[in-house]
C-alpha cells in the first residue's frame, strides 16, 4: 500500500533519500521536531517559517499518532509557507519523549500543499499500523527500505 501515482510522478516526488535521516539522538521532541522541518526546508519543500510553524503545533497539540510514530506539520496558518508537498523521516532508535508517556522513534515531517496534507495522513497512518512495518523503519539501516515501505 503507498500513495497515489500522483505523488509516485518525478515532478511530485513527496521523499527521496535526501529527506531520510536514520540513526538519529535527540535531546527531546523540539530537536526532533526541528530536525524533521530542517529537512524540508533544505530540501525546497517549505519556506523557513514553516519551522516555527512546526513546533507551535507541537505545543498546541502532540502529533504523537501511537505504534512510535509523531507526524509533526506546521499549523493551517503557514500553508503559505509550503512551496511543495513533501515527507521527511526521521529514525531516533533510542526514542525520544513526546509527552504523556509517549515515545516516538519515528518522526515523519508533513507539508502538504492545498489539501494534500489530509491523503498524506490518511496513508501514513494505514501504512503505520502496522507493527511489524513500524518496527521495521525503527530499526533499518537502508533509506531505500524507508521509500519502499512509505511510498
Amino acid at each position: 500500500m503507498g500513495f497515489s501515482d500522483f505523488f509516485k510522478k518525478k515532478e511530485n516526488k513527496i521523499m527521496n533519500e535526501d529527506l531520510i535521516r536514520l540513526g538519529v539522538k535527540v535531546a527531546n521532541k523540539e530537536e526532533a521536531v526541528k530536525i524533521a522541518g530542517e529537512l524540508l526546508y533544505d530540501n525546497g519543500y517549505v519556506e523557513e517559517d514553516y519551522l516555527e510553524a512546526m513546533q507551535e503545533r507541537e505545543k498546541d497539540v502532540s502529533t504523537f499518532m501511537g505504534n512510535g510514530v509523531a507526524i509533526p506539520h506546521g499549523t493551517n496558518k503557514a500553508k503559505k509557507y509550503i512551496k511543495k508537498t513533501g515527507l521527511s523521516f526521521v529514525q531516533i532508535p533510542e526514542g525520544v519523549d513526546f509527552g504523556d508517556g509517549n515515545t516516538a522513534h519515528i518522526v515523519i515531517g508533513i507539508a502538504g500543499k492545498g489539501d494534500e496534507h489530509l491523503q498524506i495522513l490518511q496513508n501514513l497512518a494505514t501504512i503505520l499500523q502496522d507493527e511489524e512495518k513500524t518496527e521495521a523503519l525503527t530499526k533499518t539501516d537502508d533509506k531505500k527500505i524507508v521509500l519502499k515501505e512509505l511510498l
